[in-house]
């Protein structure tokens, strides 16, 4: 496992993020992008339960055609993802997403890597506005947020 890098912004995606932002345009893929070129110091931090729903969810026959139009396989997509992102164990927290227990891991994930940003679309995840000091945002939030040059210290 690699090391957060001091002075990164550290962000975890939610599955319905990471599925956005490689699929389809718009603010998740812009996210991404930030995040895998370099343009802004970011680190991404997933977990092995996210990688599995990840899978899990691209997989779907729903998606095959999408993948296609961007010229992805749902395995290399997976590998490229899993190749980007820096992946944490994430603790045992008690139940917190009350309406979608499942969505604990997302937070758990962020616990591990003390993330600045929790990115999702999920409105679970996204009512609760915070998780112990994690902002949790849209993607079009996190995308203002990086690109305004926001500082979200240690």
């Amino acid at each position: 496992m690699r090391t957060a890098r001091a002075g990164v912004v550290r962000l975890v995606l939610d599955t319905n993020t990471v599925v956005s932002g490689y699929l389809w345009n718009g603010p998740p893929s812009d996210l991404i992008a930030i995040a895998m070129k370099n343009i802004l110091t970011v680190d991404l931090f997933s977990s092995d339960p996210l990688h599995t729903e990840l899978r899990n969810v691209i997989t779907r026959q729903k998606f095959s055609k999408q993948l296609a139009l961007k010229g992805w396989t749902a395995e290399r997509l997976l590998a490229e993802y899993a190749d980007r992102v820096r992946t944490v164990v994430p603790p045992s927290i008690p139940r917190t997403v009350l309406d979608d227990p499942d969505d604990d891991v997302v937070l758990a994930t962020a616990l591990a890597c003390r993330a600045h940003l929790i990115v999702s679309g999920d409105e679970h995840l996204v009512k609760l506005g915070s998780f112990r000091h994690m902002r949790i945002v849209s993607s079009a939030e996190a995308v203002s947020l990086l690109r305004d040059g926001r500082s979200f210290g240690g």
